[in-house]
C-alpha cells in the first residue's frame, strides 16, 4: 500500500497525476520577487510541484491570474468581528486569509476558561486554520471589574492543545517592568514559547526590560519611529489596520524589502461591514501598493514573514512541500481573490457545509442592574473637570480638562465643545459598580449609544447627551442579552443583539453586516462624525495613559478619573 509520503513524492515528480493542478497562470515568488509562469500541483494539503508542467486529476485554468500564498492575520480578536468563529471563517476566508492567529481575550474577560474552550473547539472545525494564543491579561486592569480571573494555573491546561501557539498579547507592561509576581508567573511558564506583546509608546530602557522577558511580537506601534526602534531591538512588528486602530499609513515608511522579514499584518478588531466595504488583509495590501510600497515587501509581510514570526514553518511560500494555502488573485496591485485554497481544498459554500457546529456559550452574561436617568448625574465641582479625548483612528485617548457648565448641583454637557456624558456600568453581576464622566470627540448632538462591547472588561459603556436616553439604551442591552443600541428622543432607533457573551451574534455574518449598516445610519442621525462610532464606544473604558509615568509599584501613575 502506498504511503502518504510516497504519494507526495510520486505526484511531485510527475510519475502520478497530482490531485489538483492550477494551469496557465503565474505565481509570485517571495524569494526573488519574480512572477513565474508555471503549473502548480497540489497533493492533498500540500503543494508538490512548481516551475514545471503537470497533469492533474482535476485541472483548473487560471490563465491571466497570479497565485500568492494565503494571507496570515497575525493578531486579532474574532469577537470584534461580532460573529462566531464559524461565521468569521465563512466571512474572511474568501478574501484569501487562510490563517488567523486569535486572542480570545474579549470572551475570556467575560466568561473565563469557558470562552477559551469555545474558541479551541471552534478552531478544530473551521476551514481556515485558526490558531489561538492564550489570553495573558484577564482581568486586563485593576481599574475595572471583569467577569473572570485567569491566573497561570487556569491557562496551563490549554498549553498543549494542537491549536495553541503561546501566550497572547502581554498588555500589563508596567507589571513586567516592575516584576509583578502574577505577570512573572505567566511569563516564566511560557518562556521559550511564543509570547506576544502589547506595549504602546514604550521606548528606551523600559522597552529593553520588557523584551528581556522573552516577548517577540507586537501590534501597538503607531509611528514609524516607534516601530523602527522595536525592530532594532528584535521585535517583529505587526502592522495593524482595523475598524478603529488604523496604523497602516503611519507605518508605510518601514514596509520595505529590507525590513519585510521583520514585519507582518494584522487587523486586531474589524467588523463585517468594513470587511464587506473594504476587505480584510487584501485591503491593506492594495492600499500599501497604491501608496508606493513595494509589492514584494507587503506580500512577504502578509505571508512568509508572518508565518516565520509565529513558528508556522509549513506555510507562506508557493513551493513544493509547503501547505497548499493559496489565493488566486487578479493582479498584485488589486489583490482581489478569485479563488482560494485552504490546505489544498478549494473554498466553496459546500466546503463550509462540512463543518460541525459548536454550541454557543455565555448566553446569559449580561447581569447589570437596571438604571434610571438619575444614575447618570455628575455632581458639580469647582475648577476643571477631567474629560476623555477621543482621537479618531486610534484606540488611545487623551486626558483633557475643561471647565463645564453646571445647573444646580450637577455638571452638564457642553455641545458647543463636543463634550457629552459617558458612563460604565458593571454587567457581570459581581458588584453593580457604576461611574460617570465626560468625553469629547463623538459629535453627538442628541440621544445615546450603548454597548456591552467595552474593552477590555466588557462592561456596559454608554455615551450620550440625554440621561433618559442613556438609561433606555443601557437597559435595552440587558433585554437583548448584549450588543449595541442607539436611542434618539426616547426611542430605540437601532440595535444589534450579541448574545454570545455580549460580544458575538448568533446570526450569519451577512445579517450582522446589514444590521451594522442600519446602526451606522442611526448613529449618524445623532450627529456623530466618527467613522466607527460603536467600536469607539467599546474602547472608551481603556485607561488614559498620557505619558506612561510608571510608578515604583508597577502601575501607571496618572491623573485620570476612574471610569470603573
Amino acid at each position: 500500500m502506498t504511503t502518504r509520503l510516497e504519494t507526495l513524492i510520486d505526484q511531485g515528480t510527475g510519475r502520478e497525476p497530482a490531485d489538483i493542478v492550477l494551469k496557465g497562470g503565474k505565481f509570485f515568488d517571495l524569494v526573488t520577487g519574480e512572477l513565474v509562469a508555471s503549473d502548480i500541483a497540489i497533493s492533498g494539503d500540500r503543494i508538490v510541484g512548481t516551475c514545471g508542467t503537470y497533469a492533474g486529476k482535476t485541472e483548473i485554468d487560471i490563465s491571466g491570474k497570479i497565485v500568492v500564498p494565503g494571507f496570515i492575520d497575525t493578531h486579532l480578536h474574532i469577537e470584534s468581528s461580532l460573529v462566531t468563529p464559524h461565521e468569521f471563517d465563512r466571512c474572511v476566508l474568501p478574501y484569501g486569509v487562510t490563517t488567523a492567529i486569535c486572542d480570545p481575550h474579549e470572551i475570556a474577560n467575560v466568561i473565563g476558561t469557558e470562552g477559551i474552550q469555545f474558541f479551541l473547539d471552534s478552531s478544530l472545525e473551521t476551514i481556515m486554520d485558526i490558531r489561538v494564543q492564550l489570553s495573558s491579561c484577564v482581568p486586563a486592569t485593576h481599574l475595572e471589574t471583569a467577569g473572570a480571573d485567569l491566573a497561570i494555573d487556569k491557562l496551563l491546561p490549554f498549553r498543549d492543545h494542537p491549536k495553541v501557539i503561546g501566550l497572547a498579547e502581554f498588555m500589563n507592561f508596567p507589571g513586567v517592568i516592575h516584576k509583578d509576581p502574577v505577570c512573572l508567573a505567566k511569563l516564566d511558564a511560557f518562556y521559550g514559547d511564543h509570547i506576544d506583546g502589547h506595549a504602546p509608546l514604550l521606548r528606551g530602557l523600559d522597552l529593553n526590560g520588557y523584551l528581556s522577558a522573552g516577548i517577540r511580537t507586537e501590534h501597538e506601534s503607531t509611528t514609524a519611529e516607534e516601530a523602527l526602534e522595536k525592530i532594532r531591538k528584535g521585535m517583529h512588528i505587526l502592522v495593524r489596520e482595523g475598524s478603529v486602530s488604523k496604523d497602516l499609513h503611519a507605518l508605510m515608511p518601514i514596509i520595505t524589502e529590507r525590513l519585510s522579514p521583520f514585519l507582518a499584518l494584522c487587523t486586531d478588531d474589524r467588523n463585517p461591514l468594513d470587511i464587506a466595504e473594504q476587505g480584510h488583509l487584501d485591503y491593506m495590501i492594495r492600499t500599501a501598493i497604491a501608496h508606493g510600497v513595494e509589492p514584494l515587501a507587503i506580500y512577504r509581510a502578509a505571508s512568509i514573514s508572518a508565518a516565520r514570526a509565529f513558528g508556522l514553518r509549513d506555510r507562506g511560500l508557493v513551493a513544493p512541500g509547503w501547505r497548499a494555502d493559496l489565493a488566486v488573485i487578479d493582479s498584485l496591485e488589486n489583490c482581489k481573490a478569485e479563488m482560494v485554497f485552504s490546505a489544498g481544498r478549494r473554498v466553496t459554500d459546500a466546503l463550509f457545509a462540512t463543518r460541525n457546529p459548536v454550541a454557543p456559550v455565555g448566553l446569559d452574561s449580561v447581569k447589570a442592574r437596571k438604571v434610571e436617568a438619575a444614575h447618570f448625574g455628575v455632581p458639580a465641582t469647582e475648577g476643571e473637570t477631567p474629560v476623555i479625548g477621543v482621537m479618531p483612528g486610534k484606540i488611545i485617548t487623551e486626558h483633557r480638562r475643561y471647565e463645564l457648565p453646571s445647573s444646580g448641583n450637577q455638571t452638564g454637557v457642553d455641545l458647543s465643545r463636543d463634550i457629552i456624558k459617558v458612563a460604565v456600568i458593571e454587567r457581570h453581576g459581581r458588584n453593580g459598580n457604576h461611574a460617570n464622566g465626560f468625553v469629547q470627540g463623538f459629535g453627538l448632538k442628541k440621544g445615546a449609544i450603548a454597548s456591552t462591547v467595552g474593552h477590555d472588561s466588557h462592561n456596559i459603556c454608554v455615551v450620550g447627551v440625554d440621561e433618559d436616553d442613556m438609561a433606555l439604551a443601557a437597559n435595552r442591552l440587558g433585554e437583548i442579552k448584549g450588543g449595541f443600541v442607539v436611542v434618539e428622543d426616547g426611542k430605540v432607533t437601532g440595535e444589534i443583539a450579541l448574545p454570545v457573551a455580549g460580544l458575538m451574534s448568533l446570526e450569519p455574518y451577512e445579517v450582522v453586516r446589514d444590521t451594522l449598516h442600519h446602526l451606522r445610519k442611526a448613529a449618524y442621525a445623532l450627529g456623530t462624525t466618527l467613522e466607527e462610532p460603536f467600536l469607539q464606544v467599546a474602547f472608551l473604558p481603556l485607561p488614559v495613559i498620557p505619558h506612561l509615568k510608571i510608578s515604583d509599584r508597577g502601575m501607571v501613575d496618572v491623573d485620570r478619573f476612574a471610569l470603573i
